[in-house]
């Protein structure tokens, strides 16, 4: 008796799907007609939050109903100039504050093959060079990234001791070396890639094959702002 395949489904396959903590890279956002309001809510909760207390706090203190201020919070109306000036009395923040997500530019940065900026860092005495492909101060997202190209010769040495804050990820398009975090060693070649808290001592521990090329990507958080 032949029996029928069953239907397979996303968790059959756990690789196909997405962890609930990550956001979806190609969503689209609210259209801009809504995106004052959006930024206004997102100020008004995190302030909220700084202060902690909670939305029946906020709306004893304001005498905005609860329902109110979830539509405000979540972006779903556009408060008016009095409810504004209500809740920047109560939170203790300007009424200017609730703007500043909306207006704040939003940059890019270009680069040109060949053309990423060669900068002298720790490694550089050891023969590794570094070509910083982009750089943004004050970005919206309170997070500095800084994304190199790091090229290693016959010319370099290792250098298994950078040790800083954040987080870095490491992506290798050329040659082969081995490569040391903490008491961890880690053979990487083309396509393979290590992400990594680099606070514990890391760097390439053997050169394997030269010359080898790998991005690397370090983030932190901006000095300055709230959290």
């Amino acid at each position: 008796m032949k029996t029928k395949p069953n239907k397979t489904s996303s968790e059959d396959h756990p690789h196909t799907a997405r962890p609930a903590f990550l956001q979806d890279p190609h969503a689209v956002r609210e259209p801009k007609v809504n995106n004052l309001e959006m930024a206004i809510g997102h100020e008004v909760r995190a302030y909220r939050k700084k202060l902690g207390i909670t939305v029946t706090d906020l709306a004893a203190a304001t005498g905005i109903s609860l329902g109110m201020l979830s539509k405000i919070e979540n972006g779903n109306i556009s408060p008016s100039l009095t409810t504004l000036q209500s809740l920047s009395r109560a939170l203790g923040v300007p009424l200017t504050a609730f703007f500043r997500r909306y207006e704040e530019p939003r940059n890019a940065v270009f680069v040109k093959a060949g053309q990423g900026i060669e900068l002298e860092r720790r490694g550089t005495r050891a023969g590794h060079q570094y070509n910083l492909l982009g750089h943004i101060d004050n970005n919206s997202s309170g997070v500095i990234v800084e994304p190199y190209l790091i090229t290693l010769t016959a010319d370099s040495d290792v250098f298994p001791t950078f040790q800083h804050e954040g987080m870095e990820f490491l992506y290798m398009l050329e040659g082969e070396v081995i490569y040391r975090h903490g008491d961890q060693l880690f053979p990487m070649q083309p396509g393979d890639s290590l992400f990594f808290d680099a606070d514990a001592p890391h760097g390439p521990e053997v050169l394997v094959k030269l010359p080898s090329k790998y991005l690397s990507i370090i983030s932190y958080p901006q000095r300055g702002k709230s959290e």
